[in-house]
């Protein structure tokens, strides 16, 4: 393997340049600062400081490992890749676990709160401009199957999987930015109106919201989250909602109310229909729409939508087709096109976690331990969504890249890496014979241009 040479500059082959490029950027922003400075893990350091392991254990994720045991062939064996982040060298992935499995969960709040941090620091969502448009947070919980030895690891839902044990990640989403609000670890058992109080306090306490911030905030949740208290807890707090109701016996009753029924233009299954019962049950007025839908086995089945936005704020958001704007019920289709929209949010960003950062194939056994994983998990996410944004203008080939492209093909462009004797990159080569890398040559140039660093077209 070649030898770093301290005194002069040198180019090396980089099997992630465009990831080394990326690293720069973050070290100029000193992005795990928040972490080095408030984790204290009470672990000796020999080689590295526990939070010099977090780091590790958080690069290694952007490099796409999905079990810390690859942290040996994916980082400890790149050495442009641990000098690109500022780092030494790499401890072996033995050794990070141990670091993950000494830290308690007072060490797993001191990182959700670094986050916290960091999240207020560099987040587009934490500067959304509420004057200009509402805040749209999704929340929702997925299942983390693990073993039945681990800590609060119990039998709850898991979907296709009966009888099996694991934990539930909870999750809030600031939908506009695809960011990672706040990522909340629970018991298998655990549903989501039980950790919604949780998750609604650790997402007003990364976004910081007043009471003026919570009115232009739209709270949009499944029926996991939709029972009258769940509701009721949200509006009182000033929040606006729109969401499932949780009793489908009660829906199927608000259906009975409807007068008039609309054939969704999509789903000839599918119909809709606003209820004409009082919500005097809720604090604040409410918009209830019916949703049934039609199968051969079970007849009609109906659900209720629960909104307190106005037809126009609701069309607004909805993001109505062109000829669904045309629609003789558009009102009426938005409330229920803006509940959809959800299956575009948490729900694919779930599931970008999972294929993409491999979310689900890193389990400890103490729950500790796992909190700091999903914590690392969310900042990853985070920085990768941060990583397209800095990208996009000059890059608009990118615009429907979601995690699992920005790790596995932007994040993966070969070419070489030249340093200074400080150990700073001066120098990227990208490949010319990369597609990708013909195409993002320019957002690469404009993002690295301010910390002096030249991006060029090359050979590798």
């Amino acid at each position: 393997m070649e030898e770093f040479n301290e005194t002069e500059s040198h180019p090396f082959y980089a099997s992630r340049a465009s990831l080394s490029a990326i690293a720069a950027k973050q070290r100029e922003m000193k992005l795990f600062d928040p972490i080095h400075q408030r984790v204290k893990i009470a672990q000796k350091k020999i080689l590295y400081s526990p939070t010099d392991k977090l780091y590790q254990a958080y690069v290694g994720l952007l490099s796409g490992i999905c079990g810390i045991v690859e942290i040996n062939e994916r980082l400890r064996a790149d050495p442009v890749l641990q000098r690109s982040f500022g780092m030494e060298g790499c401890a072996d992935q033995s050794v990070i676990q141990e670091t993950l499995s000494a830290c308690t969960e007072a060490n797993a709040s001191e990182i959700e709160e670094a986050i916290d941090l960091i999240y207020q620091a560099h987040g587009r969502g934490f500067r959304h401009d509420y004057s200009e448009a509402f805040q749209i947070l999704d929340i929702d919980l997925t299942g983390q199957p693990c073993g039945r030895k681990a800590e609060f690891a119990t039998k709850g839902y898991f979907a296709k999987q009966r009888n099996r044990r694991g934990r539930q990640l909870g999750r809030v989403l600031a939908t506009r930015y695809q960011e990672i609000v706040a990522d909340r670890l629970y018991p298998g058992r655990v549903q989501l109106n039980s950790a919604l109080p949780d998750l609604l306090a650790a997402a007003e306490s990364a976004l910081k919201l007043d009471a003026e911030k919570r009115r232009r905030t739209i709270l949009r949740i499944d029926a996991g989250g939709g029972t009258r208290e769940d509701i009721n807890r949200a509006l009182t707090l000033g929040y606006q909602i729109h969401g499932k109701d949780y009793s489908s016996v009660r829906a199927e009753k608000l259906a009975e109310s409807v007068v008039e029924w609309v054939s969704d233009p999509r789903d000839s299954n599918r119909q809709f229909g606003r209820v004409t019962t009082p919500a005097t049950e809720y604090v604040r007025p409410v918009v209830r729409i019916a949703v049934r839908c039609r199968s051969e086995k079970d007849g009609w089945k109906a659900g209720a939508i629960v909104s307190t936005l106005s037809e126009a704020e609701a069309i607004r958001e909805a993001g109505l087709s062109e000829e669904e704007s045309r629609h003789p019920q558009s009102g009426l289709l938005a409330y229920v096109r803006f509940y959809d929209r959800r299956g575009g949010a948490c729900e694919t960003e779930f599931k970008g976690d999972k294929q993409g950062l491999g979310m689900t194939k890193r389990n400890k056994k103490r729950f500790a331990a796992q909190r700091v994983l999903t914590a690392l998990g969310a900042l990853a996410h985070n920085a990768l969504i941060w990583a397209k944004a800095w990208l996009l203008e000059k890059a608009p080939v990118l615009s429907d890249y979601g995690i699992m492209r920005i790790r596995r093909d932007l994040l993966a462009i070969q070419g070489v890496v030249e340093f200074d004797s400080q150990g700073s990159i001066r120098r990227i080569s990208l490949n010319p014979y990369s597609l990708l890398a013909r195409h993002c040559f320019s957002a690469f140039q404009s993002l690295l241009a301010p910390l002096s660093i030249v991006v060029i077209l090359g050979q590798t």
